[in-house]
């Protein structure tokens, strides 16, 4: 009994010293493809020179820093960029924005970025099956969400094709992440069209922050093997380079009915990056990636074939590309100038539906110029050339297979601080010409008061657009076919019910308006909360269309369009509260709920048949509750509770989940890692995907452990 009691003091003696930091791991990883991997990975140890082995190790997991020994003060003063582009404390910011750290992210236990993204309040994660999520914000969630932007270091990943994210392809060296900035809310003013609901810009290290070498090995029941080297070093005085290697195997998950599924996933990915002072006032950065990935699904595609008029198998397709990315800046004495300039290719290959090649050519100028001691004036100007050519199948084709689109843009934007800066307000607006709508402009105006150094209000009202994919221009998706003689139509031929692009389809609209309270109430808690209202006009409709004889011989079936409109409207409210305490220097919880309420509807003049499915494939509730104790022997604790919502147009129910994280670090460079997620369902239903027809899986209770060595 005295023992016990003993025991108890001295942990909790433990948790009311002082600061103690310490780290864990990532996690991922078939036969030809493994033996690449790990040849791939050698390759990248083999240009590690071993008489630079002990000098390095600027990274090691104690010179990380720990979100978990941050005051709240400190946490408040995290550096962002996507906000105003340029550096800005997060307090400073007139806008919904949440910072994932790279501590988040090791000590969360994720795996990928989607992972690591369900962390942030007011953004919609979920997991189609194991290589596809639907990822939005504030509404609007689908596989091929359309109105968030998202940035790898400043570098758009979206595609021209339907205006989203490919996020299979979307990978990076988890331990290089430095942050991943997440604004709720309109950014088109700095950003462009396409950044209607949100921004997320994922910023990795620099190479100088990523010298000496980094191993890392995870496996698991649902990732079968995931691999990492990375290694940095110095050339000269002022340039330092890294070079990195990545490979995962992801087993397939299972369907509905608690089959195995062929949704299977494994990847290989190499990149670099160097960085380079090479004036006091002039730097640069080069770094790019390559990449392919094998992918599985089960498709339904509709067939002239009676007596079933559509097939179901599994199929198999892969993602290839790679991109190239130079940025300079220079420093004046009162401005500076950044160029940046990238290459991105992707090759999109599914062969019973659809294959798709993106060439993007990107150039962008800003100028930053401090007017006096209380103005800051931001100014810039980018051209972006985009190559598409695509190939096409009975279910999905698109005219022509072959484009070249030219975008130009520019913006201005001026912050006033006035009353000794307490009240800071921004205008500006992006003004872009685009070969579908022609000429865009999307102002904004926020503002920003200080009311007390713990307490600040602001506000915002924005205009954002979201401009037209090729899809919505000339697409013929055939989504079912009616058999004959089947009422209501009782046509003597099969109808092919077709989604249709048309030029005809404009630009949809936002206008945003927001409103947010941060505070530190003591030293221990504070809370950041945000409000918003937005309303849309000219949302997608798909109007019916005169019926069409097709097929040869002529007639053999019907086509029946649906064409792409702008007859959807409607608004969206919600509030997004988050709060952290610090419960003990050692233990620190955190919170965050995300309330949606959407009204999305036709217009008058619609006939549009389908339902509004926008208003109920999101959740109206989320909530998130995150632990992060550290425990004595150098071991620390992670607990994360998730609540989402049922989506009620997809008939998927809500849920509750539990992931737990447990790290350990025996010695300064070297890292163990064990956990559960979703330990409290064996499986879940996430998401169903939109236009295309693949096979959702679900989510499965899983285990992993893993290991990081750095030297």
């Amino acid at each position: 009994m005295h023992a016990g009691r003993g025991s108890q003091a001295s942990f909790a003696g433990y948790l009311l010293e002082g600061d103690f930091a310490m780290s864990s791991i990532p996690k991922k990883n078939k036969s030809l493809m493994a033996s690449a991997g790990r040849i791939l990975l050698s390759g990248v140890l083999a240009v590690c020179p071993v008489a630079n082995m002990a000098a390095t190790g600027s990274d090691s997991p104690q010179n990380v820093l720990d979100p978990t020994q941050l005051s709240l003060e400190d946490l408040m003063n995290l550096q962002v960029t996507s906000v105003s582009k340029r550096t800005q404390k997060v307090g400073d910011a007139a806008a919904a924005v949440f910072v994932i750290t790279q501590e988040d992210i090791r000590r969360s236990g994720a795996t990928s970025i989607p992972d690591a993204l369900r962390m942030a309040p007011g953004l919609e994660v979920a997991r189609i099956d194991e290589n596809k999520w639907a990822i939005g914000s504030r509404g609007f969630n689908g596989r091929f969400d359309n109105k968030l932007l998202v940035l790898i270091d400043g570098r758009s990943v979206y595609t021209p094709l339907f205006s989203g994210v490919y996020w299979n392809v979307q990978d990076v060296v988890l331990e290089d992440v430095d942050r991943i900035e997440v604004i709720r809310g309109p950014g088109a003013t700095l950003w462009g069209a396409n950044a209607v609901d949100g921004v997320i810009n994922i910023i990795t290290k620099s190479a100088k922050a990523t010298q000496g070498g980094l191993v890392t090995a995870e496996a698991g029941s649902e990732e079968r093997t995931a691999e990492s080297v990375r290694y940095g070093s110095k050339i000269g005085n002022n340039t330092y380079y890294r070079v990195y290697g990545k490979y995962f195997d992801w087993y397939p998950s299972i369907d509905v009915t608690g089959a195995t599924a062929s949704d299977g996933w494994h990847a290989l990915r190499s990149g670099f990056r160097v960085d380079s002072n090479a004036t006091t006032a002039n730097s640069f950065t080069i770094q790019g990636d390559i990449y392919h990935d094998n992918f599985g699904e089960t498709v339904t595609v509709p067939s002239l074939t009676s007596p079933r008029f559509s097939s179901t198998y599994p199929n198999n397709g892969y993602n290839s590309g790679g991109d190239l990315l130079g940025r300079w800046n220079h420093s004046f004495a009162r401005s500076s100038t950044s160029l940046q300039m990238y290459y991105d290719r992707t090759n999109i290959a599914d062969p019973t539906v659809f294959g798709d090649h993106e060439s993007v050519y990107d150039i962008d100028f800003q100028h930053d110029i401090h007017l006096g001691e209380a103005q800051e004036l931001v100014w810039g100007l980018g051209y972006r050339s985009i190559q598409d050519s695509n190939g096409s199948s009975f279910t999905v084709a698109l005219l022509p297979d072959h484009r070249n689109l030219n975008q130009y843009s520019a913006f201005l934007q001026d912050e006033v601080s006035l009353l000794d800066n307490r009240i800071h307000i921004t205008v500006g607006s992006k003004f872009e010409h685009n070969p579908f709508t022609g000429f865009e402009f999307e102002p904004n105006v926020r503002v920003l008061g200080t009311l007390t150094k713990q307490q600040s209000v602001w506000a915002a009202v924005s205009r954002a657009v979201r401009t037209p994919a090729l899809t919505e221009e000339g697409l013929q998706l055939n989504a079912g076919i009616i058999p004959p003689a089947m009422p209501p139509l009782n046509s003597p031929l099969p109808v092919i019910e077709a989604i249709f692009g048309s030029p005809l389809f404009r630009s949809e609209d936002l206008l945003a308006y927001e409103v947010g309270y941060r505070v530190q109430a003591t030293g221990s808690f504070s809370l950041d909360v945000a409000a918003f209202y937005n309303d849309y006009t000219n949302l997608r409709s798909a109007e019916p269309g005169a019926p069409i004889l097709a097929g040869s011989p002529f007639p053999s079936y019907v086509v029946l369009p649906f064409v792409a409109s702008n007859k959807m409207s409607g608004g969206t409210y919600g509030v997004e509260p988050f709060a952290e305490w610090k419960v003990l220097p050692r233990w620190k919880v955190s919170g965050s709920y995300s309330f949606l309420r959407m009204n999305i509807r036709k217009n008058a003049d619609s006939l549009d048949p389908t339902p509004d499915i926008p208003n109920g494939a999101s959740p109206r509730n989320q909530f998130y509750f995150r632990s992060s104790l550290d425990l004595p022997k150098h071991l620390e604790q992670d607990l994360i509770v998730r609540y989402v919502d049922q989506l009620p147009s997809l008939s998927i129910p809500s849920y509750y989940s539990l992931d737990l994280h447990v790290g350990w670090k025996p010695i300064s460079q070297l890292q163990l890692s064990f956990g559960g997620e979703d330990l409290l369902n064996s499986r879940h239903l996430e998401f169903i995907p939109e236009f295309i027809n693949t096979l959702p899986t679900e989510v499965r209770r899983t285990f992993y452990g893993g290991i990081a060595w750095t030297f």
